[in-house]
């Protein structure tokens, strides 16, 4: 059956005990990782379409999957040109159903996000908005550091500014999420239930059929 996605599950019932002292020790070290050639080359083809676009406002969507989120980015947003970022080959190459014409206005790249949000910020490139959706939850208490909020890279993420929204199933994730941007941004950020009554990743859809409760955080960052 399709719309039979478990819920989450997890031992952990609020937010980490640890998230504030881990976005600490983060905002304060230098993220020295070095840029893989593979992760430039697919930043530079990006920025060359958004150029070759007449540099519109410009939209994220990180870890875009299969793209079709960055197809409906795309048509939600037609005077922007949205970049999706996956790290799988597989994923992107996947056929995705759509009606219509396609837009024009994006392109989907295959990068691992650590360098590509570095090397957004290192460029002074910066979206207006920014999307991250459905992210793997990692839902162990140990998994913590695997969560995007609790990495080492998520002090550049919050250092690109724009309006970011980030939205999953687990209302712990976007709660952490929305700490983790209030604790390194000075801005409140908080969780919120929403109904999607046109899912755009197919994540979502799957979720919302499933009957699962779905949770966003939304802010405008500064810088």
């Amino acid at each position: 059956m399709y719309a039979n996605s478990s819920p989450i599950s997890s031992a952990q019932t609020g937010i980490h005990e640890q998230l504030h002292s881990l976005v600490a020790r983060h905002a304060q070290s230098e993220f020295r990782k070095p840029f893989m050639p593979y992760n430039r080359e697919a930043f530079d083809a990006s920025i060359a379409a958004w150029h070759a676009a007449g540099s519109p406002p410009l939209i994220l969507d990180a870890g875009c999957g299969v793209g079709l989120s960055t197809r409906h980015l795309a048509r939600m947003y037609p005077d922007h040109f949205v970049i999706g970022v996956d790290q799988s080959a597989d994923r992107l190459a996947r056929n995705t159903e759509w009606e219509g014409q396609l837009p024009a206005n994006f392109i989907c790249v295959r990068a691992d996000l650590v360098d590509y949000w570095r090397l957004m910020l290192a460029a002074g490139v910066r979206p207006v908005k920014h999307f991250i959706l459905y992210p793997n939850p990692w839902p162990k208490i140990g998994h913590l550091a695997r969560r995007w909020h609790g990495h080492a890279v998520f002090p550049a993420v919050a250092a690109l500014g724009g309006t970011i929204e980030c939205r999953s199933n687990w209302r712990i994730y976007v709660e952490e999420f929305a700490a983790a941007l209030s604790q390194l941004a000075g801005v409140v950020v908080c969780a919120e239930s929403f109904v999607a009554s046109d899912p755009i990743t197919p994540f979502e859809k799957k979720y919302a059929d499933s009957g699962h409760d779905l949770w966003r955080c939304v802010t405008r960052l500064p810088g």
